[in-house]
């Protein structure tokens, strides 16, 4: 038990990007365990999946061309992850921790005898076993779980935890054949993507985010939705803000909330508590808007502006603005 599987989830002919973050992480472990990576694509666009899969660490892709597993939710996927799993005993199956991912990953867990992990933040390999970092009781714990020898480990990753980093593996495409005799239930007549209003923390590349130093909602829909705007990425928010009720939930970054990681990421006023910064490490760049110059977060930003917040950001967005405004 030594190689490591990859659930690769996807829509719209398109990876998830926790999929191809856990491809990274999957090789460091496999290198840990003397292993190899493997990948698992089910789908009528599989193969076409499998050759983006393949800028990516993963020594062998397994690929099911079947339009099940389009077509019928859930249990076509557990099959060929099953299929896979069975036949090279992993030490570990990674599955994103997304409604899919866990729906997916559980029942696999159940079906080969696995130890099962949801929403872990950090994985770890010591002294050949597998130990998986996760939040508990609404974020004030951090439980390391550790399977038992011998046992295998399906883990439901948070996204945006890894760094989704190119590096071509060795990328043998290997195809799966259907589960003779199988039939399937629940058919999807319509996949609706529900609209949202504004662009989600984890997806942008920017993100302005705001804490207990603004005071109030307010500055959340002007100041720091004038500079997330400029700068073409979204609000965020901490623990504190959205506890006051200043901004939903949705918003919130840190461990009990989203996982993110954009290329630029701008603290005003947050004090950068642990709980936070588990949220944003794997940011770019990192700014702090901060009154207070011994602030935790100023530990880890790449610059702490120190001053007033309600001075600076509207003069930060009116530069942005300026600069965006002056032809290339």
């Amino acid at each position: 038990m030594k190689d490591v599987v990859v659930f690769i989830e996807h829509h719209a002919a398109t990876p998830r990007r926790v999929s191809l973050e856990l491809a990274g992480k999957a090789k460091e472990i496999a290198t840990r365990l003397g292993g190899e990576t493997h990948a698992v694509i089910a789908g009528a666009d599989s193969r076409a999946l499998a050759e983006v899969v393949q800028a990516y660490p993963i020594d062998v892709i397994h690929v099911a061309d079947d339009p099940d597993a389009d077509v019928f939710a859930i249990d076509p996927q557990v099959d060929y992850l099953t299929s896979v799993a069975t036949r090279n005993e992993p030490a570990l199956i990674l599955v994103g921790n997304t409604m899919l991912g866990r729906d997916v990953g559980s029942r696999c867990a159940a079906r080969i005898g696995a130890g099962y992990i949801a929403d872990v933040i950090e994985i770890a390999v010591t002294d050949g076993r597998v130990a998986c970092v996760a939040p508990r009781l609404g974020g004030t714990a951090m439980v390391t779980c550790a399977f038992p020898a011998g046992v295998p480990g399906v883990v439901a990753v948070r996204p945006n935890v890894f760094t989704a980093e190119r590096q071509a593996g060795a990328g043998q495409i290997a195809q799966l054949e259907k589960p003779a005799g199988r039939s399937y239930a629940i058919r999807i007549d319509e996949d609706v993507q529900q609209a949202a209003g504004a662009l989600a923390v984890e997806e942008a590349s920017v993100v302005v985010s705001g804490g207990r130093g603004l005071g109030g909602p307010e500055p959340f829909t002007t100041i720091l939705a004038d500079l997330a705007d400029a700068l073409g990425g979204a609000v965020g928010a901490s623990r504190a803000a959205v506890d006051a009720g200043w901004i939903a939930h949705a918003h919130q970054v840190g461990q009990t909330g989203k996982a993110i990681s954009p290329q630029l990421y701008i603290a005003v006023g947050i004090s950068g508590a642990i709980q936070h910064r588990v949220g944003m490490r794997t940011a770019g760049t990192i700014v702090a808007i901060n009154k207070d110059s011994g602030a935790p977060i100023g530990e880890f930003a790449d610059l702490l502006v120190v001053g007033d917040l309600f001075a600076i950001v509207p003069q930060l967005t009116e530069q942005v603005r300026r600069a965006k405004a002056v032809p290339a």
